[in-house]
């Protein structure tokens, strides 16, 4: 059996063993060893054995993933974000649907500190669901509008998806993050859009709140000032060269932890609930991250990509065309894992092609991370929807949920085809 095959094999195996419900990681680690023995022989699959977990975890700019973590769950557990819904509603609840955009909004912040698409959705659902019932708002949407915004974690900074893809691509993570930020406040406001459309045909699903006084927003800012100093720090001190990734996300961590003490709402018990969600964290990531470095190799020891680079470029396909199939494929994929395996499974094979035909990497990171985004509320496993619905199962139903999404979802679809529509000016 020649190499090709083994290696395409080997893919339907991983795709197959997926299916069943085998765990990613195991998944990608499996099949990738077993497909390396028949190509290279036992050697070369124990020397790989041996140096591939050490050389996949021991980076530099991966370590800014614990430390990115690290700080969203130190300012988790000592509740330095429990305000920025608040605030927000202070400042924006007077708007057309002002609750449902000051849950987007909150959310867009808090994801600045957790940079978790599930952390954020949770978060801001159990403070703005219930808050939305009280003013009569329609739930479906309200619901739906929650799960939404939280898939801005995975554009704005610090995007563990946007980390992972510079490390298997070779980019600029600085570079990254400014690009996720910027398409991640145009999500925002696509959002928005759509929240401002749906109170324009139908008014009474959206009540507009009475305004607030100035005393009130300016109790509200103060609130959450501690945590708008922290991220003007952390991605100030980014964006302008003073801060690597993981030098940014160690200070930000070491500012949440002083925050938190000096507000003497950190406790200890927290800050060992902290440093273990950490480590829970990295390590199922770092796990995939290995299990994705051995299916690369495999990958390139079958020649895989380059006879799937062939097969493509005998089909005549433009740019735009291969990259609308890749969007394809993506959407795909989000319906049924979760985002960062998803990534990590196709990027061996679709970084050698968008390669060859000249598309910018950075905006290719920042399109795959908007894609595998749109996963997390796309139906049958929208993993935003579970989460919603299991902070809010006594208001409203998964159906509704998934309902509710809808017009956001048809946002984000916009958006993505505008993004690739506008590709020749990056």
């Amino acid at each position: 059996m020649d190499s090709f095959t083994i290696g395409l094999l080997c893919l339907v195996g991983i795709l197959g063993l997926i299916a069943i419900r085998v765990p990613i990681a195991m998944a990608l680690f499996g099949v990738s060893v077993v497909g390396l023995y028949a190509v290279a022989g036992e050697r070369v699959v124990l020397s790989m054995l041996a140096s591939v977990p050490y050389s996949t975890t021991a980076s530099w700019t991966l370590s800014s993933v614990p430390m990115f973590l690290l700080m969203g769950f130190i300012a988790y557990h000592s509740g330095l974000t429990r305000g920025l819904f608040d605030g927000a509603k202070v400042w924006l609840g007077a708007l057309p649907g002002g609750l449902v955009i000051a849950s987007l909004a909150g959310a867009s912040a808090f994801a600045a500190v957790t940079g978790s698409s599930v952390a954020c959705s949770a978060a801001i659902g159990r403070i703005a669901i219930p808050e939305m019932k009280r003013h009569n708002y329609d739930l479906s949407f309200s619901a739906g509008s929650v799960a939404a915004g939280g898939t801005i974690g995975a554009l704005i900074p610090p995007s563990i998806l946007l980390i992972i893809f510079g490390i298997q691509s070779q980019q600029s993570i600085s570079d990254l993050f400014l690009g996720g930020l910027i398409v991640g406040l145009i999500s925002l406001g696509f959002y928005v859009g759509a929240t401002l459309i749906v109170y324009a045909r139908s008014p009474s699903k959206l009540p507009r709140s009475d305004n607030s006084t100035w005393r009130e927003k300016f109790a509200s800012t103060l609130g959450v000032w501690p945590v708008l100093v922290m991220i003007l720090i952390v991605f100030g001190g980014l964006f302008t060269g003073l801060f690597t990734a993981t030098e940014a996300g160690a200070v930000g961590a070491f500012i949440a932890i002083v925050i938190g003490v000096i507000r003497r709402t950190l406790k200890w018990q927290g800050f060992k609930d902290s440093v273990i969600d950490t480590l829970l964290s990295c390590g199922s990531l770092f796990i995939i991250a290995i299990g994705a470095n051995l299916f690369t190799r495999l990958v390139a020891f079958t020649g895989l990509s380059n006879e799937i680079g062939k097969f493509v470029a005998t089909l005549g396909l433009s740019a735009t065309g291969l990259l609308i199939i890749i969007a394809l494929i993506y959407l795909l994929l989000g319906m049924f894992l979760e985002p960062i395996g998803a990534m990590l499974l196709t990027l061996p094979l679709f970084l050698p092609l968008v390669g060859a035909h000249d598309v910018n990497l950075i905006w290719f990171g920042i399109l795959v991370a908007k894609l595998l985004e749109i996963g997390m509320i796309t139906p049958p496993v929208g993993l935003n929807v579970f989460v919603i619905h299991s902070v809010a199962r006594d208001f409203v139903s998964l159906e509704n949920i998934f309902k509710g999404i809808l017009p956001f979802l048809a946002a984000d679809i916009v958006l993505v085809a505008l993004m690739i529509a506008t590709r020749g000016f990056f």
